[in-house]
């Protein structure tokens, strides 16, 4: 699908700039928005669009009217409770200092919760196959700035705009210490409302055989699965489920240090 970016709908001098930077960096046609609406837009277009908006960047896949842009969501107030007492970080047992490789970026909140736990001589590494929504998270991570406790955290994660199994299979044997994967869902969870723009536009690539391989492989502590508590992947591939009652999603993990 075709992207073109422009600017907010009332430009200034630093939405005009953060558009032209865009253009130049994603090698996408630059428009003008001479005020038109986002659906005028996409109709003489027919072409996602990603806005310059005052302080953010925001993408709206063609027929979609409400935007993607980036947000650290659950990550604000999951990392002002006890750390090690996350889902993720207790099911992965993932230590400071450590490395932690997200084969499904989205959003980034998993990933910032994992960046604030490993510190500053650990590594995050996020996987975003579609790069108009890598531009977009990658860009967030860098300049959001209402929650100084995360600063730090959202700056030490390094996008990859590319396929996670591609990344996978560059990798030598034990190169990091948890692979995590979630999937998107494929039943719907109506909570979830951030992924709603990017229905039909996000890769929903679902989990395989070859996926789990190279990520044990690649893994030297555990590998850990997000997916709905009705999803199979678990018992499929061979992943450890943890039930979390009253909740829509399940963890699962891999220990490979037992493979």
């Amino acid at each position: 699908m075709k992207t073109i970016v422009t600017t907010a709908y009332r430009p200034n001098g630093k939405t005009d700039r953060l558009a032209a930077q865009a253009a130049t960096d994603l090698s996408i046609p630059f428009v003008l928005r001479k005020k038109r609406s986002i659906e005028k837009i996409h109709a003489e277009e027919c072409a996602d669009v990603l806005v310059a908006a005052k302080g953010r960047l925001e993408f709206y896949p063609l027929g979609k009217t409400e935007p993607f842009f980036f947000h650290p969501n659950s990550a604000a107030f999951r990392t002002k409770r006890p750390i090690e007492e996350d889902p993720l970080i207790a099911v992965s047992n993932l230590e400071a200092g450590e490395v932690f490789f997200d084969c499904t970026l989205g959003m980034a909140s998993d990933a910032i919760v994992a960046a604030y736990r490993v510190g500053s001589k650990g590594e995050v590494i996020g996987c975003e196959s579609h790069p108009v929504l890598a531009y977009v998270i990658e860009q967030g991570l860098g300049q959001y700035d209402a929650m100084p406790h995360l600063d730090e955290a959202m700056k030490r994660i390094r996008v990859v705009s590319k396929n996670a199994v591609d990344v996978l299979k560059s990798l030598p044997d034990n190169a990091v210490d948890v692979v995590y994967m979630d999937p998107m869902f494929t039943e719907e969870i109506t909570e979830a409302s951030n992924f709603t723009p990017l229905r039909g536009t996000a890769n929903n690539s679902q989990l395989t055989g070859e996926w789990v391989k190279e990520a044990v492989r690649a893994a030297r502590k555990s590998v850990v699965l997000k997916a709905h508590f009705r999803s199979v992947d678990f018992e499929k591939y061979g992943f450890v489920r943890r039930v979390r009652p009253n909740t829509k999603f399940h963890y699962g993990f891999i220990d490979c240090r037992q493979q």
